[in-house]
């Protein structure tokens, strides 16, 4: 970073590149920093539940290394078999089993971070309260924009006592998107819950055979965790709401064979699409609960009005929807009618009072976007706290906030030094 700033050269930090927002692609000819070999899990503490881990290090590694000590790390990203944990503290990720738990933000207690002029400091502590400003929090989800991380301090989770993992079938998305809604209405907060569409089932069951049922019109799979009496009572009561609200099945993982082969499905869902077509683009937003039916709707009517088609699978507890619109890139014209309905489907969920992503980011993908949902002084005020951290915008730039609220300027970027290898 010394070097970058004595040559006045962006500098761009990289990881395992699987985000989904552009957050991680080179613009202009900034040196690009590769983090993947700084993979060293450090440190466990299993008395204070801490480890200190490098940002190289695969989100899946580190919870099976913690396995035989009985914790793990609970934040799980779909692609947390190749995800970094330094990319997912850039994106303040999420995963299927953040509903009760919370992302990356609440497990994440502490951060070493090499600061853009090259100076190291550390934001948070393993205190209970550390003193001074939340600078942690800023720092996290901030995209690779404020700095470097270079150590991490993450909370250790208990694996639970008992675990049940309910498979409920529906005739439409729309019945499972309101059984959601009135299993947290009831009071319950699974460990996760997450729902697919009929074409996202069809799907998984070719790509990789995990037990769905591929004559549903929707599925929730919903898991439950804790103490054995208070998990069986809790997977009573969402079987009831289930029913209640049109469930035409329910079913309960018997083993752990069964539980582990539906979440491989689920997480194998993204690159199981190109049994329908062989490209995707995938959406990330987040809408209320209460707005969860009607939403989808309104997506798939747009979907189906552009000849466009699409695959629901996503975050139910949390409201994080996932619309998938495969395609093939081949086909004249294709390219732009996608983002038209991408655009369009970032509208429809921020007029039912959602927001731009849930756990992808903004990146490039959604820059143009910003305005729509922040007011020129929000965006003045974000551009305030980047250049608090980098007043000359050399790292990550050009990312996130849209041009005349951004301290980078694309111009600038596209302006390669003399000589440069490109």
């Amino acid at each position: 970073m010394k070097i970058a700033e004595k040559h006045d050269r962006h500098v761009i930090p990289r990881g395992a590149g699987s985000g989904l927002a552009g957050g991680a692609i080179p613009l202009g000819a900034p040196i690009v920093i590769a983090m993947t070999k700084m993979n060293n899990i450090l440190e466990v503490d299993i008395n204070n539940r801490i480890a200190w881990v490098e940002p190289g290090v695969i989100n899946l590694e580190l919870s099976d290394y913690l396995k035989p000590f009985g914790f793990h790390y609970a934040p799980d990203p779909s692609s947390q078999q190749i995800c970094t944990l330094g990319g997912n503290v850039a994106n303040n990720s999420g995963g299927p089993h953040c509903l009760a738990d919370g992302v990356t933000d609440t497990h994440v207690l502490a951060l070493e971070v090499v600061l853009p002029n090259g100076d190291i400091t550390t934001f948070g502590g393993l205190d209970a309260e550390p003193a001074g400003l939340d600078l942690r929090g800023a720092f996290i989800g901030s995209e690779g924009t404020l700095g470097i991380t270079t150590k991490i301090a993450v909370r250790l989770t208990a694996n639970p006592d008992d675990v049940q993992t309910l498979l409920i079938s529906f005739p439409s998305m729309r019945k499972a998107a309101e059984t959601v809604s009135a299993i947290i209405a009831d009071g319950i907060v699974p460990a996760a819950m997450e729902a697919m569409d009929q074409k996202t089932i069809e799907v998984i069951e070719k790509h990789i055979p995990s037990g769905y049922p591929t004559d549903a019109g929707a599925v929730l799979l919903v898991e439950v965790e804790g103490l054995p009496d208070g998990v069986e009572i809790e997977a009573l009561r969402i079987g009831e709401i289930a029913e209640n609200h049109g469930a035409s099945d329910i079913k309960i993982a018997q083993t752990s064979y069964q539980r582990d082969a539906l979440w491989k499905g689920r997480k194998s869902a993204f690159g199981a699409s190109t049994y329908l077509a062989p490209n995707y683009y995938l959406h990330d937003t987040v809408v209320p609960r209460s707005e969860l039916a009607d939403v989808l709707d309104k997506v798939n009517a747009l979907a189906e009005e552009n000849n466009l088609t699409i695959m629901n699978v996503f975050h139910a507890g949390d409201g994080n929807l996932h619309p998938l619109l495969v395609f093939d890139a081949s086909e004249e014209g294709i390219l732009e009618r996608v983002h038209e309905v991408a655009a369009e489907i970032i509208k429809i969920s921020l007029e039912a009072g959602g927001v731009l992503s849930g756990e992808h980011g903004i990146g490039i993908e959604k820059q143009e976007f910003m305005q729509q949902l922040f007011s020129d002084e929000d965006l003045e005020h974000q551009n305030k706290l980047r250049s608090s951290f980098d007043p000359q915008c050399r790292i990550n730039p050009g990312k996130i906030l849209p041009s005349g609220h951004s301290c980078a300027d694309i111009q600038t970027l596209n302006k390669i030094p003399e000589g440069t290898w490109v």
